[in-house]
């Protein structure tokens, strides 16, 4: 209201105002006229009329002064009146009646040159007052008074009345008009005021800008923040071409009229996305709008328009994106942006373009960390895991994070097995590397499935599935492995399911089974206690491996409910046996995590009644990945009750030693992976045998060797110093009834079996192509290790037959007939063949094979 009243005043100063400053400049033509007069009439007037023509010359000299009385008096109150008489009725009342007097006294003036210097006069004064009516009417009127009243004429004097009378009407009613006028004038001006003082805030807050150009597209004007952000003044900018503000790429842009075809075509555009042609290191994007200029006759003027910063905005829509797109542990692609990347291969226009390889992933052994070193560990193990998988693969193709520990790489481009077979082979190399997690050394494994397309699938949906089914073949055969998918999966996949059901229809209805393997102490020759072994009598199947099982069961997450069944089991067992002999019970990870674990151990032990000290607790050294507080506490609870701790598996899991100096273990066992092949010349498996041994004795322990299975292995152990040894050198695994009736016989031990031991075998079978005197013939392997194998196939192969036997792709071997009994053959390797992690043998191609293929094959495609 205050910029209001301002402008308000200011339209009235202007042109509403009584007095105006040019008001002074009538003090020449009254002295002039004056003089005029003067000289026409070689006369002069009286003194009054000399008083009063200097009296009004002072007054109309006056005028700065009168302005200002003008101006100080309030707008619409009474005071500017007297103002307005005394600035315009006094000094032209007293020169009427300085004239009049002068013309009427008898002198040789006469009224003809005076009402000819009214008539001057009158002109001057309309000239001088404009349109201010109320100023020229009082004016007028007082400077006719004189003649008027001078003039012995009624109807003169009646004509001045009616004249004055209709002067101030018309006068009133045009203050009236004028007033109005300048109150409209006032609120536009101060409309226009509010308008730039908003815009200019608008421009100063950074919310967005203005611009301009003539008709030719050069710049007329622009906001100053818009100079400042490309480094120029504005008067640099003015005259160039507006395009100049912008990167112009076609591509980049998101609309698909472009800024150049609006400019060219004249026509009006709303939020087109431009890059900013700033000098910033960060690309500043701008939303840009404008509308043609014309004038009355529709000709084109130029553009005027307004724009906006969306770099923030643009900022967080990438920000949306990569949500949507990325996974946000990893950094990796997720799962969506991997099947849109799959789809887009499969549906390529060229068949040649649509095959693929697609790698299913699952880290082995992850849940187990996640569960007992807590989520912020496993988030951090699943970063390192990302890091080596994406340097592992590189440019050959995407790698992406589907969820929990499940990856996938996809490698677009049609690949030969064989190269992608070393691929895997390394992913699961470098994956199984140690890793360091809060000062913890962590070791995991992963297992590789593997689809191709066309062959293995033609939708995404299809190979997804496929290379899933490949993935669990390979975690059945051991983890730590990959597998190409074959059309025999499918049948396995619904084999395992049904094993799954089977499994916890077998835990519910008593189906499990223990049996116990005794353990010998070798300095009494005695049975001193026996391991408790899960077995699985399946109803159709007979007796299955744990190795077949187990893993069933802890996909299942029924490894708890086991756990604890085979506790309370083997307790009832042991109750029953001569009181000096112990049990041993596994105890998984996720059971030791368990906080109740003691109570449990305790309940079991109560309820069957046996003392604390004859049940022994295995436990593997991947519990010290948890809470290393929560670890001590569980350790020492145990010890409150009672119980032996036995570390089995020593040395195959997370061999930091550290863990040694604080967990009150009574027993380290020794893995069988180190008696099996430690008689075997140039073995380090002794050396090791050795170094355990005394480690256990320094820290006090007794040490159990497993495994053992020959008198050269045995004489082995017993001269490094084991003290207890297991294994089918003793006996093997039996039934509850079978190993009660045996203690109950008597606690001595009488070893048995081979004097030496063979390469262990593996059962199998494989597809394989045999080739002598440039003849091939097919063949099965029924069993193989790393010196030989037993081929089916074949028919009365003399001995010493050598053939060329091509295992895998890229894998042939020098095999020589060593027997033949009708269609089998055992068969001896010229050379050992490689062994994996897990001790199996190892059909990759040799590693200068894989090495040549790896700096030339594994390319990026496309």
């Amino acid at each position: 209201m205050q910029s209001f009243n301002t402008a308000l005043q200011s339209a009235e100063d202007g042109q509403q105002g009584f007095v105006p400053r040019s008001w002074g400049l009538l003090t020449a033509p009254l002295v002039g006229l004056f003089v005029l007069m003067a000289a026409l009439s070689t006369s002069l007037p009286d003194v009054l009329s000399f008083i009063m023509v200097g009296a009004a010359v002072a007054i109309c000299a006056g005028a700065p002064k009168l302005v200002r009385l003008d101006n100080s008096s309030s707008a619409g109150t009474w005071l500017r009146y007297p103002v307005l008489v005394m600035a315009f009725g006094l000094p032209t009342a007293l020169y009427g009646f300085a004239v009049a007097r002068w013309a009427d006294g008898g002198s040789a003036l006469g009224w003809a040159p005076a009402v000819a210097t009214f008539a001057i006069l009158s002109l001057l004064l309309t000239a001088l007052l404009e349109d201010r009516i109320a100023s020229k009417v009082i004016a007028l009127f007082a400077l006719w008074i004189g003649p008027s009243l001078y003039s012995d004429s009624f109807q003169a004097r009646s004509l001045l009345v009616v004249g004055g009378v209709l002067g101030i009407a018309i006068a009133c009613r045009e203050v009236g008009r004028v007033q109005k006028a300048a109150e409209a004038r006032a609120a536009r001006e101060h409309a226009q005021h509010r308008a730039e003082e908003l815009l200019a805030e608008y421009e100063e807050t950074g919310q967005g800008w203005f611009w301009e150009t003539d008709r030719r597209g050069q710049i007329t004007y622009i906001s100053q923040r818009i100079a400042d952000l490309l480094g120029k003044a504005r008067s640099e900018l003015e005259g160039r071409p507006v395009t100049n503000l912008f990167v112009l790429n076609a591509q980049e842009q998101e609309s698909e009229r472009t800024l150049v075809f609006h400019f060219s075509t004249r026509s009006s555009f709303q939020d087109v996305q431009v890059r900013a042609a700033t000098s910033e290191q960060e690309e500043r994007w701008w939303s840009i709008s404008g509308r043609p200029v014309l004038d009355q006759f529709n000709n084109f003027l130029g553009f005027r328009g307004s724009g906006t910063d969306l770099t923030e905005t643009r900022k967080s829509q990438r920000h949306v994106v990569e949500l949507a797109r990325f996974d946000s542990l990893t950094k990796l692609a997720n799962r969506f942006q991997m099947a849109e990347w799959l789809e887009k291969i499969l549906s390529a226009p060229r068949l040649e373009n649509r095959a693929c390889a697609v790698f299913l992933l699952d880290l082995d052994r992850f849940k187990q960390v996640n569960d007992t070193m807590g989520h912020p560990a496993g988030d951090a193990l699943l970063r390192q895991v990302a890091d080596r998988l994406r340097s592992t693969v590189g440019e050959a193709g995407r790698v992406g994070r589907l969820g929990g520990d499940e990856f996938q790489v996809v490698i677009p481009g049609l690949q030969p097995r064989d190269e992608l077979a070393y691929l895997a082979l390394r992913i699961i190399e470098n994956l199984s590397q140690p890793y360091s997690i809060e000062g913890s050394r962590v070791t995991i494994g992963a297992s590789v499935g593997i689809a191709l397309a066309p062959d293995d699938g033609s939708t995404s949906e299809a190979l997804i599935r496929n290379a899933d089914l490949a993935l669990y073949a390979a975690k059945d055969g051991g983890r730590g492995r990959h597998h190409f998918y074959a059309r025999d999966l499918h049948s396995d996949a619904q084999e395992r399911q049904q094993l799954e059901q089977d499994l916890r229809d077998a835990i519910a209805e008593g189906g499990l089974e223990l049996q116990y393997q005794p353990q010998v102490c070798l300095a009494s020759e005695e049975i001193t206690g026996l391991e408790a072994l899960l077995r699985w009598n399946h109803p159709r199947l007979g007796y299955l491996s744990p190795a077949k099982f187990v893993p069933i069961a802890e996909d299942a997450g029924l490894i708890p409910q086991i756990g604890e069944w085979a506790l309370r089991t083997a307790c009832r067992a042991v109750a029953q046996w001569p009181k000096g002999v112990r049990v041993a019970v596994n105890v998984s990870p996720l059971q030791f995590a368990n906080p109740a674990l003691p109570a449990i151990v305790t309940s079991a032990l109560t309820g069957s009644g046996v003392a604390p000290e004859r049940l022994e607790l295995e436990i593997t050294e991947s519990v010290f990945l948890g809470d290393q507080k929560s670890t001590e506490s569980t350790f020492a609870a145990l010890k409150r009750v009672g119980v032996r701790l036995a570390l089995d598996d020593f040395g195959t899991g997370y061999s930091s030693l550290a863990y040694l100096r604080n967990a009150p273990f009574d027993k380290i066992k020794i893995d069988q992976s180190f008696v099996r092949g430690a008689t075997v010349e140039g073995s380090r498996n002794g050396a090791i045998i050795a170094s355990i041994v005394s480690l256990a004795e320094a820290l006090g322990m007794e040490t159990t060797a497993e495994g053992v299975e020959t008198f050269d292995e045995l004489d082995l152990v017993r001269t490094l110093g084991c003290s207890h040894v297991q294994g089918y050198i003793y006996d093997s695994a039996l039934t509850e009834a079978a190993a009660t009736a045996r203690l109950n016989e008597g606690l001595s031990a009488l070893a048995k079996g081979p004097k030496s031991a063979r390469a262990a075998r593996q059962t199998m079978l494989r597809k394989v192509r045999l080739e002598h005197d440039r003849q091939g013939y097919d063949g099965t392997i029924r069993n193989i290790s790393y010196t030989g194998a037993m081929v089916e196939g074949l028919w009365n192969v003399p001995e010493g037959t050598v053939f060329a036997l091509q295992l895998s792709e890229g894998l042939t071997v020098e095999a020589t007939c060593r027997w033949c009994d009708e269609d089998r053959m055992g068969v001896e390797f010229a050379n050992p063949l490689p062994l994996d992690e897990t001790g199996a043998v190892s059909f990759a191609p040799p590693r200068e094979v894989r090495d040549k293929m790896d700096s030339s094959v594994l390319r990026k495609a496309g």
